[in-house]
């Protein structure tokens, strides 16, 4: 049974391929919410995070100039706790192909803390040589987030104007990964969130990109 009327979807697709990206509040419901931000704590409490590099494989590189947040990545056979959430994943992947013959068949997910006064400077989702990374999903985790804790998606615009999107709690942010050049804005808060990449051929080793 889908968790959203074929309606949602439709529109949501829509403003995806008109506008390059879409925000969706309360894209978790309350029990999915609190399901993934428990399981977010608790890999936080067991220091399972790791510090988050830029460029892919080989060029990989830790660069705190640039990207301060530390990430851990989801396996499906590992991390059953997430289970209601890969099936909303898949999901959402069957509807994009649906309804934009995407032909998308993986997802790569981590877990993304980014602590008091880190940031991510702008960037492209795509890695040069790698372009199986269709359509970039953040789901945020943060509770009770207000003006001034930071932290805002700046998404570019190709007129030059931008858009700044608040980390709030359940919000979701999709755009296509090729398409939207964006960054997250120095935080005053702690700042969680679930980020990910809908591809078109099978995620491999996610962990080594990024």
């Amino acid at each position: 049974m889908s968790s959203f009327s074929e309606e949602q979807w439709i529109d949501w697709v829509d403003r995806l391929s008109i506008d390059d990206y879409v925000v969706i509040d309360d894209f978790l419901n309350k029990d999915l919410f609190n399901e993934v931000r428990a399981y977010f704590l608790a890999r936080l409490e067991s220091d399972g995070f790791t510090d988050a590099s830029i460029g892919a494989l080989n060029e990989k590189q830790l660069e705190k100039s640039i990207r301060g947040d530390k990430i851990y990545w989801l396996e499906r056979k590992d991390d059953i706790e997430m289970n209601s959430f890969f099936e909303l994943s898949d999901e959402l992947i069957q509807k994009l192909n649906e309804l934009c013959y995407l032909s998308l068949s993986g997802s790569e997910f981590h877990l993304a803390h980014y602590p008091i006064g880190t940031f991510y400077k702008r960037h492209i989702d795509q890695f040069k040589g790698r372009s199986n990374r269709l359509i970039s999903v953040i789901i945020y985790l943060n509770i009770g987030w207000k003006p001034g804790d930071g932290g805002e998606l700046k998404m570019f615009r190709p007129d030059g104007t931008d858009f700044l999107v608040e980390p709030l709690a359940g919000r979701c942010v999709m755009f296509k990964s090729d398409k939207v050049p964006h960054e997250v804005l120095k935080t005053e808060v702690n700042r969680y969130s679930l980020t990910g990449w809908l591809l078109y051929q099978p995620a491999s080793l996610g962990y080594l990109l990024g």
